[in-house]
């Protein structure tokens, strides 16, 4: 599973200085939850069958907590005491978790998708649950809110794709949508393989341009989201677009490089995230690198 992370969860907001203090024990759940789900479905030597079980056993201890039982000693310290604290005191949707761990058993019997519309369908349940649990803890959740935080979820979680083309070819995944890689003359085998070409970076090229509208629709919601939150998502936003701008500048070739967000980078998303009020929807040029 590839969610939204710097390593692992690249932008997800774990709990940082700049989140409101009385709420980053709410966070920290949330991320310990995700990050624990994430590794029983992606890390070590499991079979497929065992990771489902895993996944599914990790599932009854959330349903477990949720009716005011105790789960299983397992999880239970690292995850489930502090997750039902938060349950309780914050009243989160439980189906969003529920979703998250949907994604996650998904990535264990399907490698790629027809279509966006399959793949938004994947992102709806991988990634935009951690932007709408985020709202509820902030307290914002009309309609347009949560529209403008799938959409910079979803926008997250295909950077996130186009950035790990060269990790997810080996390990048996194409997240890249059969629709474009007809489009462009692109095969699975090839995706699988990393083998780049000018017809890969021309089709990477174009799904850059689709997250990157995705992510300026969402964007207006950083203006929305109270006191130092916000900031916070300014940053998680300028993060996404600096990725993209690195694969920009790598002329698209992410099928063999990998681009990362690096301590250098930070001035320049301080900097952009201060300067969001006159943000456009043209793309970061190359020259802004």
């Amino acid at each position: 599973m590839r969610a939204v992370s710097i390593e692992h969860y690249e932008n997800f907001p774990v709990a940082s200085v700049l989140c409101p203090r009385h709420l980053r024990p709410a966070v920290a759940a949330i991320y310990h939850f995700a990050r624990t789900a994430d590794d029983l479905a992606d890390e070590g030597e499991a079979t497929a069958e065992q990771r489902l079980q895993d996944l599914q056993a990790y599932r009854a201890d959330l349903t477990a907590i949720a009716s005011g039982k105790s789960a299983s000693p397992r999880w239970s310290a690292s995850v489930f005491q502090p997750l039902a604290a938060v349950l309780r005191t914050h009243q989160l949707p439980l189906s969003l978790l529920h979703d998250l761990l949907d994604a996650f058993e998904q990535d264990l019997h399907k490698t790629s998708y027809a279509n966006r519309d399959e793949l938004l369908d994947y992102c709806r349940r991988s990634a935009n649950p951690v932007g709408r649990l985020l709202l509820h803890l902030y307290g914002v959740n009309d309609a347009l809110a949560l529209q403008q935080s799938d959409a910079i979820c979803s926008s997250l979680q295909l950077i996130n794709f186009w950035q790990d083309f060269s990790r997810d070819g080996p390990a048996g995944r194409v997240y890249a949508p059969q629709t474009e890689l007809l489009q462009f003359g692109v095969s699975r085998e090839a995706m699988l393989a990393c083998k780049d070409s000018a017809a890969a970076r021309a089709m990477i090229q174009q799904l850059c341009v689709w997250a990157e509208a995705l992510m300026h629709e969402g964007a207006p919601l950083v203006h929305r989201v109270p006191g130092r939150a916000g900031w916070e998502l300014r940053l998680v936003v300028q993060g996404g677009l600096r990725i993209l701008a690195k694969i920009r500048a790598m002329q698209y070739a992410s099928l063999t490089h990998r681009p990362r967000l690096q301590g250098t980078d930070a001035p320049i998303l301080l900097w952009r995230a201060l300067a969001m009020k006159a943000m456009k929807a043209a793309p970061i040029s190359e020259e802004s690198l």
